[in-house]
């Protein structure tokens, strides 16, 4: 029988996966440096990129540095898809698995392939359901224009550019939005030591909008 050690090699293959100790599940980071929007956002006092958490902490160590470089190399595997998608319903589906994934606790869409290679690993992983936090408006917007279609298990959840701001307007899509009113909050992560613990919100397409304190 294939273990959990198996699906953890396979997943090595297309540089492997994160665990963030906030996270009920695995989650797969590119470089936050390679951001597009976020790149931009980041030299614009008062946005939510301005004080990026993962251009610090844990982040910037090397062996951290050099998986999300291994990461984002391999993208344009060939056989990315199959084995993002083999891995993810071995670590994340039967008795043992969580049932979720993350996309992206650090870095985000570098084009239409990429979220087309996701939305392909996410069908394939019928049994998992996906988050796709995102700030890059314009490919989303376009996408859908030229018929893209959201996966059922997949969230794609736009995050609102500014803190204090007003939930981002694209599609009908859910959004997220930080604040610096903590009792506005509906994330509730800080009030379990940093843990996501039994909330699942941002995984649900019935939560229009998660509100983050802001750090």
């Amino acid at each position: 029988m294939e273990t959990k050690a198996f699906f953890i090699r396979l997943a090595s293959i297309v540089g492997g996966f994160s665990s963030p100790s906030k996270m009920p599940c695995h989650s797969f980071s590119i470089p936050a440096v390679l951001c597009k929007v976020g790149g931009q956002l980041r030299k614009i006092a008062g946005s939510v990129c301005s004080k990026c958490y993962a251009r610090k902490g844990r982040y910037v160590f090397p062996n951290v540095r050099a998986a999300m470089e291994r990461r984002f190399a391999a993208l344009n595997h060939p056989e990315w898809v199959p084995i993002m998608a083999r891995a993810i319903n071995g670590l994340e589906t039967g008795p043992k698995g969580s049932g979720f994934f993350r996309w992206h606790d650090s870095g985000d869409l570098q084009d239409l392939q990429h979220l087309e290679r996701i939305a392909d690993v996410c069908r394939k992983t019928p049994d998992v359901r996906h988050w796709l936090p995102t700030k890059e408006y314009g490919l989303i917007r376009g996408a859908l224009r030229n018929g893209f279609q959201v996966p059922p298990n997949l969230v794609i959840r736009v995050s609102a550019p500014m803190v204090d701001s007003a939930p981002p307007v694209l599609a009908g899509l859910p959004t997220s939005t930080v604040s610096t009113d903590k009792a506005a909050a509906t994330c509730l992560a800080y009030t379990r030591k940093g843990v996501c613990g039994p909330c699942r919100a941002c995984w649900s397409p019935v939560v229009e909008n998660v509100i983050y304190p802001a750090h």
